[in-house]
């Protein structure tokens, strides 16, 4: 097993760290490569994302990104490292679990997934400004070759995981040519799984019934765009973006990616949740490596470690422990639960 890791800026340096710490905890095995990307290796080399970055992670098979600090505004000749390493990589599918966590935000009986078609859609990065700069176009690209395999996967893992509903989210009513085409062929993957429930939704509705009851859904399947945004939403009744993991799945490739930002307001002052981060590593384990039996041991205590008031100050200012101690408790709980 071989891992490449590429703590990226800010908060990554130091969430990224206690991860591979727990990892090693369940398979101390794993072979650990380093590897540089990000905004601030761009400031220094003038690439976000050098190509030996890429040849390790094609090799490894296995990546874990950590945090980068993208500016909102252009840049000439940054682009996403982490968004163009899921197109190198053809990591089509990009799957978000929400499900409850002992922590006073978090709500009780949601357990969904969304799985976000991954490599097209606005973030395909065909934009530009016209009239003298008063003009910004983007291009949207739905093709029936990305839609179809990530809807495979969608269903394939609803088959597996016993879960009993696929919700298709797309805004065809407005965009008949792309979302249109995302919708026909979900719908036509989805016949070929009676026993799966599918329903449908525009995507306005969706984020009202992600707002007001999440436990409404099971199994999201959406293009790029929305599943970024309802993800997010999602999150927050898991207990937080700190607590939210993801995972990027190609054919035999992955990149687990905590979803939270590099927080520069708090990087190096040890507070950092690395809860994302260590759940985005224990999605590798059973998605990638096939090996849920590690994966459910990470869980189950991360699961443990928040129920016994362990927590980091984003999850709550009283009683907070270090980014450190937090791991430290989680790997005491592993040993505990064997």
């Amino acid at each position: 097993m071989e891992l490449c890791v590429i703590e990226g800026d800010g908060i990554g340096r130091e969430v990224i760290p206690a991860a591979i710490q727990v990892l090693k905890k369940v398979v101390p095995h794993v072979t650990i490569f380093h590897a540089p990307a990000g905004w601030d290796y761009f400031q220094q080399h003038g690439t976000s994302l050098p190509e030996e970055t890429v040849e390790l992670a094609v090799r490894c098979k296995a990546v874990l990104f950590g945090a980068v600090s993208s500016p909102s505004y252009p840049v000439d000749g940054y682009f996403s490292p982490v968004v163009r390493l899921r197109l190198r990589l053809q990591t089509y599918a990009n799957l978000r679990p929400t499900r409850y966590l002992p922590v006073p935000t978090a709500r009780q009986g949601v357990d969904l997934l969304i799985v976000r078609e991954n490599t097209e859609d606005l973030y395909v990065g065909h934009e530009q400004t016209t009239d003298e700069g008063q003009t910004g176009i983007a291009q949207k690209v739905i093709t029936r070759a990305a839609t179809e395999r990530v809807a495979r996967l969608a269903y394939s893992l609803a088959s597996r995981t016993n879960r009993e509903k696929v919700t298709v989210v797309h805004k065809a009513n407005v965009l008949p040519q792309s979302d249109g085409l995302f919708r026909r062929v979900a719908l036509e993957v989805a016949s070929n799984y009676p026993d799966i429930i599918t329903d449908e939704l525009l995507v306005d509705t969706a984020a009202y019934w992600m707002v007001k009851d999440p436990r409404r859904f099971d199994i999201i399947l959406t293009p790029n765009l929305y599943g970024d945004i309802l993800s997010a939403m999602a999150a927050a009744w898991g207990g937080g973006l700190g607590l939210a993991p993801a995972l990027n799945l190609g054919d035999g490739i992955a990149i687990a990616e905590p979803v939270h930002g590099s927080a520069p307001d708090i990087a190096g002052q040890g507070i950092a949740n690395p809860t994302a981060a260590i759940l985005s590593l224990a999605m590798l384990l059973r998605h990638h490596w096939q090996r849920d039996e590690e994966a459910q041991k990470i869980e189950a205590a991360v699961y443990h470690a928040l129920k016994e008031g362990e927590h980091t100050t984003d999850i709550f200012n009283e009683n907070a422990i270090s980014t450190q101690a937090f791991t430290d408790r989680i790997c005491e709980a592993i040993d505990a639960l064997a």
